[in-house]
């Protein structure tokens, strides 16, 4: 009996050591690739200081612009293997036990290189909301205004963010503020 229960016990025991521990990405960073011409790289990071998480490896899902793609990362980093032609928005969100996470960015595209630029929610807020205030304020500045905001509207939508990736990408980063 005792040997059965001793058994037992170092069963369990090598059972909950035998998990592995599951690495989960809740920070990314979208760079160029350094290998591939027009592409980018996307680098899980350990928090918002940007460190390169290099435990992450293996296969994780991510939506890049509302396509679902398996992604495999490497000591922290995974290659998008989809070409960049023009300048354009990204947006790259995961979605693991833990939530999800979002991150909006512009990719500039130059002649032979990609400069991606984080868009933060706060500045998708605040430049309408101080067009509006603009407007409201001075009322001789209304059209201006108006034609600032339109023009606001189409670099967004020509440039490929669409009016559900804004609403999105502002209310991700409203809900993981709090």
């Amino acid at each position: 009996m005792k040997i059965k229960f001793l058994l037992t016990a170092l069963l369990l025991l090598t059972i909950s050591f035998s998990y592995a521990d599951t690495v989960a990405i809740k920070h990314f960073i979208v760079k160029s690739n350094p290998f591939a011409k027009d592409e980018v790289a996307i680098l899980a990071a350990e928090d918002t200081t940007n460190e390169i998480n290099e435990k992450v490896s293996g296969n994780f899902i991510f939506t890049v612009n509302g396509f679902e793609d398996t992604l495999k990362f490497d000591k922290g980093t995974a290659f998008y293997h989809h070409k960049i032609q023009r300048s354009s928005f990204i947006y790259v969100k995961h979605h693991n036990d833990t939530g999800t996470y979002g991150t909006l960015y512009y990719l500039y595209k130059h002649a032979d290189d990609i400069t991606p630029i984080h868009i933060s929610w706060v500045w998708l807020l605040a430049i309408p909301a101080a067009l509006i205030i603009i407007g409201y304020l001075f009322k001789r500045f209304i059209i201006i205004a108006i034609i600032l905001f339109l023009i606001f509207l189409y670099f967004n939508h020509s440039n490929g963010l669409s009016m559900p990736t804004f609403f999105e990408s502002v209310l991700n980063g409203l809900k993981n503020l709090f």
